[in-house]
């Protein structure tokens, strides 16, 4: 019971800093209508943490986000992904399709999820309900391909799996 507690909290602990690490790098580095760096720790928090642990994760970035000034959308845009990377890893173990879940968990289920909610939340005036996908993809794309990069890199160097062991 006292080791499963003391991973638990680790993984909290290591859940929070990568909400902060989002969050942070975020602020500082904006582009507009994008946050890659978003779906950079996601990939991270899949890998790292899985699909619970990086929910909490994105989800505590993108209320902080909000609360700094944002939409809702930092928090539908964020929460999807790693979700969907942590179960594909957690069934596969494959790196590259925690890449494609990213993808798909932010750039369409985050971005469709987004629609609705900013035309009900804040008066949106749009008539497609795809149209946050062209924005949503991209910054995806790019930020998890950032996420991948990384994360293959622990792997090669065996960090990874040290990692996930400590975590585990």
């Amino acid at each position: 019971m006292k080791t499963q507690k003391k991973l638990s909290t680790k993984k909290m602990l290591v859940t929070a800093l990568l909400a902060a690490l989002a969050y942070v790098l975020n602020s500082f580095v904006y582009f507009p209508a994008m946050a890659p760096f978003q779906h950079f720790v996601d990939v991270l928090a899949a890998v790292l943490v899985g699909p619970w642990y990086g929910f909490a994760s994105a989800l505590i970035c993108g209320i902080l986000r909000m609360m700094s000034g944002r939409t809702i959308q930092a928090v539908t845009g964020a929460i999807f992904g790693p979700i969907l990377g942590g179960l594909i890893y957690r069934k596969t173990h494959n790196l590259y399709l925690v890449f494609l879940g990213e993808v798909i968990g932010t750039g369409i289920l985050g971005a469709l999820t987004s629609y609705p909610l900013m035309k009900i939340f804040y008066g949106l005036d749009v008539h497609k309900w795809y149209y946050f996908v062209p924005y949503y993809t991209p910054a995806a794309i790019v930020g998890a391909g950032m996420g991948l990069a990384v994360v293959l890199i622990f792997q090669k160097t065996g960090l990874l799996k040290r990692m996930q062991a400590s975590l585990d």
